[in-house]
């Protein structure tokens, strides 16, 4: 008999290709990863200590199911990401060692409420919720780095309602994966289950109901959802 006060949620999980399901613990995202996307949002990019947030794991979406248009926005952006699926213990990694610790790879859609985003940074407030809202993760299928390696390059684009909006390379992020994912080893210990978004390219904009989004990374996949 379960001495839980209520019954536990259900583990948030991404699908895998080929069968099996990745129980997702948390979900990190690096900001401001592609210099052009940083120049859009008003900074110029550097190489100073990549910096990151959360987002909670019950926010993916996944199967392409639909979004909800957040409350409390009038503003809604799309980011289209690599997402790097964790498999190992990572703790004050070197960046040499991080392939050993990744399970996969898959793309994702960081969604972001901008304008609550731009009030809380003028205000100098936390923006959690500009990221960590409800149904702010949709990500495609994970695919284990046992199939397709490590890549480094990649072209990644998102379209909306077939319109092109955001293109550019994987190989353009500021911080490479390893560099990334060893630099928040060093703040918290990485295992099984977390994933790390990391970082979009320029062209971020608006949404609106019914507006149909297609993300995809070569050689990695896509992830498709529709704004309701």
């Amino acid at each position: 008999m379960s001495d839980f006060i209520f019954a536990p949620p259900p583990q948030p999980f991404a699908p895998v290709r080929g069968g099996g399901r990745f129980a997702v613990r948390r979900i990190y995202c690096v900001g401001r990863n592609y210099a052009e996307h940083a120049r859009e949002m008003g900074h110029e990019p550097g190489r100073e200590p990549p910096f990151f947030f959360d987002k909670p794991a019950d926010a993916l979406v996944i199967g392409g199911v639909g979004v909800p248009y957040p409350p409390e926005t009038s503003d809604l952006h799309h980011e289209i990401e690599l997402v790097v699926a964790i498999g190992g213990e990572a703790r004050d990694l070197a960046p040499e060692a991080v392939p050993g610790v990744i399970y996969g790879y898959a793309v994702g859609i960081d969604l972001t409420r901008r304008d609550l985003q731009a009030a809380a940074k003028k205000a100098g407030k936390p923006w959690d919720l500009s990221k960590g809202f409800d149904a702010s993760a949709p990500i495609g299928e994970i695919v284990p780095a046992a199939q397709i390696g490590h890549p480094k390059a990649g072209k990644i684009t998102l379209s909306v309602n077939d319109t092109l909006r955001q293109s550019a390379d994987i190989a353009d992020m500021i911080w490479s994966v390893p560099e990334a994912i060893a630099a928040l080893s060093r703040s918290v210990t990485l295992r099984p289950g977390d994933l790390l978004f990391t970082g979009t390219p320029a062209g971020v904009a608006a949404l609106a109901r019914g507006d149909r989004l297609a993300g995809t990374i070569d050689g990695i996949g896509r992830v498709d959802t529709t704004i309701l």
